[in-house]
C-alpha cells in the first residue's frame, strides 16, 4: 500500500457512492422482536437510505449548534441510529468520542472529562447518569436524547430529523488527511483507558488495509458482533448485520441467536472475540452444525487458543479459515495469521512454549523489535532494536497508526518514538521476530515477572500448562515478597473439573518438563478469571495479582 494518504479524505465517503451506484442493497440490518411465528423480525437501512438518514441527522445537528471539529459523545448502543449518527458526525467533520460503556461508572466518568466534549448524544441512561454524576458539565453545551423523556436533554433525535428535513448539499467529503476523525478510548484492560487519536487519513488507510487484507468484496454481508468494527461494514461496501446480543457481554452470548443471524442473513464475514467463538463452538460442534456461508472469521482482542480455532474450523466449509490478526486500537492491523498456519505449523511450537505465532506483517505497515524499557524513548535509534529470535517490545508505523492520545502527553510521550517525520506506536506487547518475518507474542510487557533471577513471561509459561486436559486457562502473575516478585500461576478450570492433589501434581510435572517455568513454585485455583470488558477475553492479571496476593497471605 502507499504511504501517502490524500489530500482530502473522509472515511463518510464511500456512503454517497454505494447509495448512488447500489441504492437499494441492505447497509445494516438489526433485529428488533418475533414476528407470530417465533420468528425474528429485522429493520434495515439501505445504503440510499443510510445515506439519507445521516444527511438529515446531519443537517438538524448542524441547525442545533453543532459545529465541524467538536467533540462528541456518542453513546448509543448497536442499532440503526447508532450507524446513521456515526455517519452524521463524520459527515459534518465533527470527532464522535467512543468509549466502552462496559467499562463501569467509575471508570467512564474520567475518560469522559479527559475528552472534553462540547456534545453529548446518548440513549437516557446516559443522559441521566450524565446529570446525576455531573460528566462533562464544564464543556457540553449541547445534548440529543435518542429515546426516552424530551426533559433528558435539550434535543431529540425527531428534532434532528424535523430540522434536517430537505436536500440541501453537506459538501463535507473534502477533509483534510490529519484532520480530527474521532477519538476511540482503549479498553484500559492493563492501565488506564487513553483517547486514540484517529484522524480521517487513519481510517481511509485502515478501510483500505482490511479490505486487501481479507479480500473483502462489495455485497458481503458482515455479522457486526463488535460495534466499533461493525462500521467497517458499510465503509466496505458490506451489509452490516447486527445481532441479537450484549455487545458488551460477548462471553455471555446465546449461541443460537449468532447462528439464526448467520442463517437468516447468509452472512460471509464474522468478526467475533475470543470468547465469542469459544461460546458459539463450544455449543455447535457437538450439534454438527455448519456455517457454508462465511468466507472467513476473524477474531482479535486477545490470542486466540488453538483449541477455540480448532473448533471452530469445523464448522466452517472446506478452505475457509479462521484469521487472527494482531493489533491494538492505536494500530490495527498490524500482523496476520490463519487457521491453517497455526493448526499446522505453528500450534506445537506455542504449546511448547515459544510464545503465539501472530504471522507476518501487513504491507504497508513497518514492524521492528525494540529492547524492553519502561522509559520513554524520545528518538529512533537504530541501536534500539533486538535480533531475530530475541524477546523486545513490537513497535509499529505506517499510515494507520495513530500518532498520539487526546489531552494525555504523558501517556503519548510513553507510547511514541519520533523518527524525523515518522511516528512508531510501542506496542506494550513483547514477543520477537523469527528468521522468517513472523511475529511471535509472548504477553503484555507490564504483566511480565521480573526476579532476581530472571524475567517470565506470561504466555509462554501459561501455554505449556493450557494443554492439560482439565485445565480452561492459566496466567501467571507476580506477588512481591520482601521486595522481590514472586511467580505464581493462577489456574482455572474447565467446567466441571475440580481441585486436586493429584492434579496439581500433574502441574507440578508440566512445570518441571520445562526449562523456563521452574522458577514457578506457586499454584492457586481460581473459580473464573476476570477478563477485560471490550472482548471478553484478555485477562485482568493485575486483579489477579493481588487476589493471589491475598491468597498467598
Amino acid at each position: 500500500m502507499n504511504q501517502s494518504t490524500p489530500t482530502l479524505v473522509n472515511v463518510a465517503a464511500h456512503l454517497p457512492r454505494l447509495a448512488a451506484t447500489q441504492p437499494h442493497r441492505l447497509a445494516v440490518v438489526y433485529p428488533h422482536g418475533r414476528d407470530a411465528a417465533g420468528r425474528f423480525a429485522y429493520s434495515h437501512l439501505t445504503f440510499a437510505q443510510l445515506d439519507r438518514l445521516s444527511d438529515e441527522l446531519a443537517r438538524g445537528l448542524l441547525a442545533v449548534g453543532l459545529q465541524p471539529g467538536t467533540r462528541t459523545v456518542l453513546m448509543v448502543p448497536p442499532c440503526l441510529e447508532f450507524f446513521a449518527l456515526t455517519f452524521a458526525l463524520l459527515k459534518l467533520r465533527a470527532v464522535p468520542v467512543l468509549i466502552d460503556p462496559g467499562m463501569g461508572v467509575r471508570r467512564l466518568g474520567p475518560c469522559l472529562d479527559e475528552a472534553q466534549p462540547g456534545a453529548f448524544i446518548a440513549v437516557p441512561r446516559a443522559h441521566l447518569a450524565r446529570r446525576v454524576l455531573g460528566w462533562c458539565r464544564q464543556t457540553v453545551r449541547l445534548t440529543v436524547t435518542v429515546g426516552g423523556p424530551r426533559w433528558l436533554a435539550q434535543h431529540t433525535l425527531d428534532d434532528l430529523l424535523r430540522l434536517g428535513g430537505g436536500s440541501a448539499d453537506l459538501g463535507t467529503t473534502a477533509t483534510q488527511a490529519d484532520e480530527q476523525a474521532a477519538i476511540l478510548f482503549t479498553s484500559g484492560s492493563t492501565g488506564p483507558a487513553k483517547g486514540a487519536v484517529y484522524t480521517h487519513g487513519t481510517f481511509a488507510t485502515q478501510v483500505e488495509a482490511l479490505r486487501q487484507l481479507y479480500a473483502i468484496e462489495p455485497g458481503e454481508v458482515d455479522l457486526a458482533t463488535f460495534p466499533l468494527f461493525g462500521l467497517f461494514g458499510p465503509a466496505l461496501g458490506m451489509t452490516a448485520v447486527v445481532p441479537r446480543m450484549n455487545p458488551t457481554r460477548p462471553a455471555q452470548v446465546y449461541p443460537p441467536y449468532i447462528l439464526r443471524a448467520i442463517d437468516d442473513w447468509g452472512v460471509t464475514n464474522l468478526f467475533g472475540s475470543p470468547a465469542l467463538l469459544n461460546r458459539v463452538g463450544r455449543y455447535a460442534q457437538p450439534l454438527g452444525v455448519t456455517l457454508p456461508s462465511l468466507r472467513r472469521v476473524v477474531s482479535a482482542g486477545a490470542p486466540v487458543p488453538a483449541a477455540v480455532v480448532e473448533r471452530f474450523t469445523h464448522l466452517l466449509a472446506a478452505g475457509t479459515q479462521v484469521y487472527t490478526p494482531y493489533g491494538a486500537t492505536e494500530a490495527l492491523p498490524v500482523a496476520n495469521i490463519g487457521s491453517d498456519t497455526i493448526l499446522q505449523q505453528t500450534r506445537k511450537l506455542t504449546e511448547l512454549g515459544r510464545g503465539v505465532c501472530l504471522g507476518l506483517p501487513v504491507p504497508g505497515l513497518r514492524v521492528a523489535v525494540v529492547a524492553v524499557s519502561d522509559d520513554p524513548i524520545p528518538t529512533w535509534d537504530e541501536s534500539l532494536l533486538m535480533p531475530p529470535g530475541q524477546i523486545g517490545e513490537f513497535v509499529v508505523a505506517g499510515p494507520w497508526v495513530t500518532q498520539s492520545y487526546y489531552n494525555r502527553p504523558e501517556a503519548t510521550k510513553l507510547a511514541k518514538i519520533h523518527d524525523g517525520q515518522t511516528v512508531w506506536h510501542r506496542m506494550g506487547d513483547v514477543g520477537y521476530q523469527d528468521e522468517s518475518g513472523r511475529l511471535w507474542f509472548c504477553g503484555r510487557k507490564s504483566q511480565r515477572v521480573v526476579t532476581p533471577q530472571e524475567t517470565l513471561y506470561t504466555i509462554p509459561c501459561e501455554a505449556v500448562f493450557n494443554t492439560h486436559p482439565a485445565v480452561y486457562r492459566t496466567a501467571l502473575v507476580g506477588v512481591r515478597r520482601a521486595g522481590e516478585q514472586v511467580p505464581v500461576l493462577c489456574v482455572e478450570l474447565e467446567a466441571g473439573q475440580r481441585p486436586s492433589g493429584e492434579l496439581l501434581q500433574q502441574l507440578q510435572a508440566i512445570r518441571d518438563a520445562h526449562a523456563h517455568t521452574q522458577a514457578i513454585r506457586r499454584f492457586l485455583f481460581h473459580p473464573g478469571f476476570p477478563v477485560d470488558i471490550r472482548h471478553n477475553s484478555k485477562i485482568f492479571r493485575e486483579r489477579l495479582a493481588e487476589w493471589a496476593a491475598k491468597r498467598l497471605d
